[in-house]
């Protein structure tokens, strides 16, 4: 029952990334190593940030002691996720070919590195546990959240960087480049306020993830059926 559960994990974990990957006609182009790069800039960039937030704000915080909730400091440590979409810029512009296969590259490069980072310790410590947990499974299908997230993020940033970008679009695509950062603060915030459970917490996510993604995407197609990317 233990290798069972444990599989199932694995599975819902990396079998989505394996099929985007796979099925998303971005393996014809032989961009696994770009995928590779994009989730080394991923790491690099967790370094830096981590770096940022060691030296600018130091764990002095005694929230969990007081109770109290310092808003504007999160706010500031949030802003550090800026980092990211320049992390983001730096893996599309990597890759050659159209404008779909740089996103899908970046995104898929770059979700697969944060899944490794942050899921394969939890499952192998946890989820190799001889009882079965729910949360296991719940930490897992956070994990496509943060694929569809990541894919919303690169083809944002991509279309910012666009020069023909039409300028009905550039206001929308800015506003959500600008709030991309804050996205999990303002998740946690609202689960917090409506005291959602560990499960309303992942669908709201995955709400916020999909309307960020079918918006860059509506996007996205404008300028293909305008310029032809």
């Amino acid at each position: 029952m233990t290798l069972y559960h444990f599989g199932n994990c694995l599975a819902l974990v990396y079998a989505p990334y394996h099929m985007a990957y796979k099925f998303s006609g971005i393996s014809e182009y032989a961009t696994f190593s770009k995928c590779v790069y994009a989730g080394g800039l991923y790491i690099f960039t967790q370094l830096c940030k981590m770096l940022l937030l060691a030296t600018f704000f130091p764990d002095t915080d005694n929230s969990h002691i007081t109770g109290e909730y310092n808003v504007f400091l999160e706010i500031l440590k949030a802003t550090v996720d800026f980092a990211d979409l320049f992390g983001l810029y730096l893996a599309l512009n990597s890759v050659p070919g159209k404008g779909h296969a740089k996103i899908l590259t970046a995104a898929i490069g770059w979700a697969s590195a944060e899944v490794v980072v942050t899921r394969s310790v939890l499952l192998w410590v946890g989820a190799r546990g001889s009882e079965f947990d729910w949360r296991y499974v719940r930490a897992c299908a956070e994990s496509n959240v943060a694929l569809l997230a990541a894919g919303a993020s690169a083809a944002l940033v991509w279309l910012w960087t666009r020069s023909d970008l039409p300028r009905r679009l550039a206001p929308g695509v800015g506003a959500l480049l600008l709030l991309a950062p804050y996205r999990a603060l303002l998740e946690d915030a609202l689960g917090a306020a409506l005291a959602l459970s560990g499960w309303a917490l992942l669908a709201l996510r995955a709400a916020h993830a999909a309307a960020l993604a079918l918006a860059s995407l509506a996007m996205y197609a404008v300028l293909a059926q305008q310029i032809g990317v």
